[in-house]
């Protein structure tokens, strides 16, 4: 017996010469990906994570072509910290990219720092307005994001959901807390799997041989179950990898060439 939903789509690798030409040919997609979804409905939601990744979307900076004015900016992970805190992904963000473009302060969706002290209501808070965002009349169970940007740790980890830790297998709520983050800071809050695989586009982006061997753990191995590998969007979804040669050096799966 057929179901219903097609099965996901396989994973879309790209791979270029240089973090440069990731960057330019990363920003060529998302533009895309912002007109198609500001044509449908106006606006434009995407999720970004930390670590390298705000600084690969440099491209986007001076680029006439970005509607930032049109952008909701939620955050895949966050840890736990004042917005001015060096950890904060928040405050990675806004110095690699908010700082340098004109995207309005409400259209950046920050946790609420006044609930640093109960995780559970910060957590809560943090799906509130994801609740605000995406809640419809004819609401689907998850948000659907236009774009999740996301990098990949060295353990195989996305946005803070760690190798077998219990959020892996978390199937209801949008947002959830952890205090024992296995890579300080331990408190932190993420998005949850189902929130991943509703989203329209996921896109992993990684540079440098030091993802070589994950990399190719995550997308030629993908029954290790590694957190990375399980980002499987339902359909009409997509994965897509955007990485350097020297990230991709050990990966065997096949590489598309790049078109939009």
């Amino acid at each position: 017996m057929s179901s219903i939903h097609p099965p996901p789509s396989p994973p879309v690798l790209y791979s270029f010469d240089s973090p440069n030409e990731l960057s330019e040919k990363l920003a060529a997609f998302i533009v895309k990906a912002q007109k198609e979804a500001v044509d449908k409905k106006g606006r434009f939601t995407v999720a970004l994570s930390g670590g390298s990744l705000p600084k690969q979307l440099n491209k986007l900076i001076d680029n006439p072509a970005v509607k930032w004015d049109k952008w909701q900016v939620f955050f895949a992970d966050e840890r736990c910290v004042p917005l001015d805190h060096e950890d904060s992904n928040y405050n990675l963000c806004r110095k690699e990219l908010f700082n340098k473009v004109p995207i309005p302060k409400q259209n950046i969706h920050a946790i609420d720092v006044s609930l640093l002290d109960d995780l559970e209501e910060l957590a809560d808070a943090y799906e509130k307005a994801l609740i605000g965002e995406f809640a419809q009349k004819d609401s689907a169970r998850f948000p659907v994001f236009d774009l999740i940007l996301l990098g990949i740790g060295p353990d195989g980890h996305t946005c803070s959901l760690f190798p077998e830790h219990p959020l892996l297998t978390e199937e209801d709520r949008w947002v959830a807390y952890l205090e024992d983050s296995p890579k300080p800071p331990p408190k932190r809050v993420t998005l949850t799997f189902p929130v991943l695989n509703h989203a329209l586009r996921v896109v992993f982006v990684a540079a440098g041989g030091g993802k070589a061997d994950v990399l190719s753990t995550i997308i030629d191995n993908p029954e290790a179950g590694l957190p990375a590998s399980r980002v499987k969007p339902s359909h009409p979804g997509q994965v897509y990898w955007y990485v350097d040669n020297a990230a991709s050096a050990k990966v065997k799966y096949q590489k598309s060439e790049f078109k939009l």
